[in-house]
């Protein structure tokens, strides 16, 4: 699953045989961020190729749009690292900058999209045609084009806060903190050399306080192997009622799991606030017990990214769903055979298990995978920090990321969040295109 041997020293110039060959590192001005992907070179180039794509290339939307986009939708998440970045970017694109001043600032037409910003970010099984049809009539309407480009660049945005803070760079980039969380070091190209692994296997000198995500031990390495091993020779098969028992019982669990610091949040940053309308519009668990109007959940079988999302993004603007395909799948099967410095490690039970648990979280199942898996591979304390990536990244601290997943490297916790991000990413596209599908119809 994961390794450094595809790392840069120092973020540095990509090696003779690194499958990435389009990005030379020296010649890119790396943020903080986009330096920590490149733990995973080959994810980093559909990365930004996507991103580039989506605010730089050929769409409909102008790009002073684009990058205010960027800035409303980071800030749902009150992650002002991505929104002074995006404003500067704003400006260097020729943006007005009466429009920094806050939502009351900027056009009609703009503003209309914020609902949809808000409702994507935190509840998008709430999103309904009627939102589609809205923004599409009137003086200030938006073309189909217009609002798929709008939620591809939304929902980027919304996933990659969730990355910032799920990697404890929020503390790090603003001074608060210093995380564990390195360059990737110098790795051998050729002779698939890895560095020792974090932490040595000594959960039991680990010592959190009671603010921490992680009020108990994980699983070993040598425990989560074992468990893939079994999973993986298991032969008998689940009827369709008893995986539907499954899903339902992880869906349940997860509506009762805390996320990090369930105290009252923090008070949002003045220098974000005025882009966020209706602060306390936060995520909701929706298959919580006693609950009413439960949404019904969102089967894959019914509509699914490779049938039916991917060639309705790539009709309305074209070429971006070739692309986020590409990122997708690479975020979805990247693998190196190895899980905490262990090699000829197959990890793809763990990783199906994260990527469908995250989107689990949004209420959507995939109706051929066993949810049983989920409980056997993901501890409580992993489900509750990818819970809180997801649903709560602003309240992930550096602590939270070195107290979780200790014996793995950072290239592998970095594996785990870019799983979040993409996962994530493809839940809020899905209930988008479903409904910019049924407007259409």
């Amino acid at each position: 699953m994961f390794s450094m041997v595809d790392c840069y020293a120092d973020m540095g110039q990509i090696g003779q045989d690194c499958p990435v060959r389009e990005y030379n590192m020296d010649d890119l001005e790396l943020d903080q961020v986009t330096k920590v992907i490149s733990y995973h070179p080959r994810f980093l180039d559909h990365f930004l190729k996507t991103q580039n794509f989506i605010m730089n290339g050929d769409g409909p939307l102008p790009y002073d749009y684009r990058y205010y986009l960027a800035i409303i939708a980071a800030a749902r998440h009150q992650c002002p690292y991505l929104v002074k970045m995006y404003e500067k970017e704003f400006i260097n694109q020729g943006g007005n900058p009466e429009w920094l001043n806050g939502l009351d600032f900027i056009p009609p037409k703009l503003r209309a999209i914020y609902d949809i910003n808000k409702i994507l970010a935190h509840r998008p099984w709430l999103l309904r045609k009627e939102h589609i049809e809205s923004l599409t009539r009137g003086k200030n309407s938006w073309s189909l084009s217009e609002v798929v480009h709008a939620m591809v660049l939304l929902s980027h945005f919304h996933s990659l806060s969730s990355f910032v803070f799920s990697c404890g760079l929020t503390q790090k980039l603003d001074g608060l903190s210093s995380p564990k969380l390195k360059s990737p070091p110098t790795a051998s190209l050729h002779n698939n050399s890895l560095p020792a692994a974090i932490g040595n296997g000594a959960f039991q000198k680990l010592k959190f306080p009671p603010s921490s995500i992680l009020a108990q031990p994980s699983a070993t390495v040598e425990v989560l192997m074992e468990r893939m091993k079994v999973l993986s020779q298991k032969q008998d098969e689940c009827s369709e009622a008893e995986l539907s028992n499954r899903f339902k019982n992880v869906e349940m669990q997860t509506a009762e799991l805390p996320a990090a610091a369930t105290a009252s949040p923090a008070e949002i940053p003045p220098v974000i606030s005025h882009y966020i309308e209706d602060p306390n519009f936060q995520y909701q668990d929706f298959a919580r017990r006693g609950a009413e109007n439960i949404p019904n959940t969102f089967r894959i079988q019914d509509y699914s990214w490779d049938d039916h999302g991917y060639s309705l993004v790539n009709d309305l603007y074209e070429d971006v769903g070739t692309l986020l395909d590409q990122r997708f799948r690479c975020a979805y099967n990247l693998t190196y055979f190895t899980m905490g410095g262990v090699k000829n490690v197959d990890t793809s039970k763990f990783r199906r298990a994260i990527w469908n648990y995250i989107q689990c979280i949004y209420g959507i199942r995939h109706d051929d995978y066993d949810y049983g898996e989920v409980n056997q591979l993901l501890d409580r304390p992993l489900k509750m920090f990818i819970k809180t990536a997801c649903c709560f990244p602003e309240r992930i601290t550096t602590k939270d990321y070195d107290s979780i997943l200790v014996e793995l490297q950072d290239s592998e916790k970095v594996h785990v969040n870019l799983m979040v991000m993409e996962a994530r990413n493809q839940a809020e596209l899905l209930y988008a295109l479903r409904e910019i599908m049924r407007y259409r119809t």
